[in-house]
């Protein structure tokens, strides 16, 4: 994970958040299968994945939550822009981008 400087405490502490409880459930994991006999190794093997896996599903749907996406209203143009934690200026200048942009003959 790398560290964006413009990232707020409110979100590195969800960040972090995130990483723990998706440790706690890998954790759990691994305690269950622990209990049919299964190898250390293994059992190392599964609890990073899941870690792994976990983690970046609920980075990917908080990035989701913080996106804001413009795009063109005319049929058929595929113009679009995503904005990640832009603030009303920015936000409302790349909405009035979309919606003045050239458009393709088709």
């Amino acid at each position: 994970m790398s560290v964006n400087p413009t990232t707020t405490p409110r979100r590195r502490l969800v960040q972090a958040g995130i990483v723990v409880a998706c440790a706690a459930l890998a954790g759990a994991i691994g305690v269950r299968l622990s209990d049919y006999g299964v190898p250390a190794s293994l059992l190392v093997a599964c609890s990073v994945s899941c870690l792994t896996t976990f983690t970046s599903l609920a980075f990917r749907v908080l990035d989701a939550l913080s996106t804001t996406t413009h795009q063109c209203k005319q049929p058929g143009c595929d113009f679009r822009v995503q904005l990640t934690n832009a603030d009303a200026a920015e936000n409302r200048r790349w909405q009035e981008i979309a919606a003045r942009h050239p458009h393709r003959a088709m």
